[in-house]
């Protein structure tokens, strides 16, 4: 069976209901999104004078596809915290990195928060079967080998197929508010490399990234040793940098570290030229003045002030009520920046 007889119907496009959804579509009033809509269909247009190769199209043709249901799947869960588990498809159930796993899930699940793998067997099998089946989703790589769906998250309506590495790696990244790396091969590697690429560049919103192995094993220490001697000692990172990742053997030190994260921190979002940080509880005037002292190498300009909620952010009334720090930020340290959310947290 290839590929594409593979794909889910949810993928295939209906003549039937884009007919019927045509009159209502003219009537509808104008939404913000319509002109990001717009832009997809010129592009699309624009792609009839271009001449594209045939194989082209097919890989922009599947990747919209998947992208789009795959946003439609994860779209109900989007305020439901969400941790991304990454490793091996290759551990075994006997394995002590397996049952870690297994603890960290259920530990994350007892939180309420859901535990999205790549839904395979091994460390991803481990990550659902603590969580749960209703505390698990799944992002599954359709391969020529045909990985199959762990039985935790098989058929569950919180799964996704994909073909694409890419837009695998988007969703897992995209969707996620904490990512925890296991042992694993050169996919893991890949996996943790390309999120704390992203947390460097400022590519993707601050989350706290755990690497975690089993009591006893090297696995990530001897990858952080690696980091210090080669890429910290040869100038290629900032010390900074350093603190946009834990290494722990404790699946209960994992935990910690993600609620702590979450603390007092809520989010963050770019307004304009300002960054502004959503927060579950206000910071003391005290507070707020050594924070003006402690990190003023943060800021392009000014200084950090507290307040509500900014006009431009009225598409998120759901967080209308959490006050706001709000500065303008340099764009370049962004492992300052964590140690600046842990200092808030504390």
């Amino acid at each position: 069976m290839t590929h594409e007889q593979q794909e889910r119907p949810e993928f295939a496009d209906s003549p039937r209901s884009a007919a019927a959804a045509t009159p209502a579509a003219q009537s509808r009033p104008a939404r913000p999104v319509d002109d990001l809509i717009r832009r997809i269909k010129e592009s699309a247009d624009q792609l009839a004078s271009d001449q594209p190769a045939r194989g082209d199209l097919k890989i922009l043709s599947r990747a919209l596809r998947e992208l789009r249901y795959a946003f439609k799947v994860f779209a109900p869960y989007r305020r439901r915290r969400k941790v991304t588990v990454f490793g091996s498809a290759r551990t075994l159930p006997a394995d002590p990195a397996y049952r870690q796993a297994v603890d960290f899930g259920r530990a994350m699940a007892a939180q309420d928060w859901l535990v999205v793998t790549g839904a395979a067997s091994g460390i991803m099998e481990a990550g659902h079967r603590g969580a749960g089946r209703d505390h698990s989703m799944g992002l599954n790589i359709l391969l020529p080998f045909e990985q199959e769906a762990n039985p935790i998250i098989a058929g569950d309506h919180k799964l996704v197929h994909m073909k694409y590495f890419f837009t695998r790696k988007l969703m897992f990244v995209k969707e996620c508010d904490a990512v925890v790396c296991c042992p694993g091969g050169f996919g893991t590697l890949d996996e943790a490399l390309e999120v704390l690429t992203l947390l460097q560049t400022g590519k993707r919103d601050m989350v706290p990234v755990v690497l975690m192995e089993a009591p006893g094993g090297t696995y990530w220490r001897d990858f952080d040793t690696f980091i210090r001697r080669r890429l910290l000692g040869g100038g290629m990172i900032s010390p900074e940098d350093l603190a946009l990742y834990l290494v722990t053997q404790s699946h209960e030190e994992a935990v910690a570290e993600i609620m702590r994260f979450y603390r007092v921190y809520h989010s963050m979002r770019y307004v304009g030229e300002q960054l502004v940080f959503r927060l579950y509880h206000a910071l003391p005037a005290a507070a707020l003045a050594d924070l003006n002292h402690r990190f003023a190498d943060l800021l392009a300009k000014g200084q950090f002030t507290l307040c509500a909620a900014l006009p431009e952010e009225d598409d998120e009334p759901d967080l209308a009520d959490l006050p706001r720090l709000v500065f303008h930020f340099d764009r370049r340290s962004f492992g300052r920046l964590r140690t600046l959310i842990d200092w808030i947290n504390t």
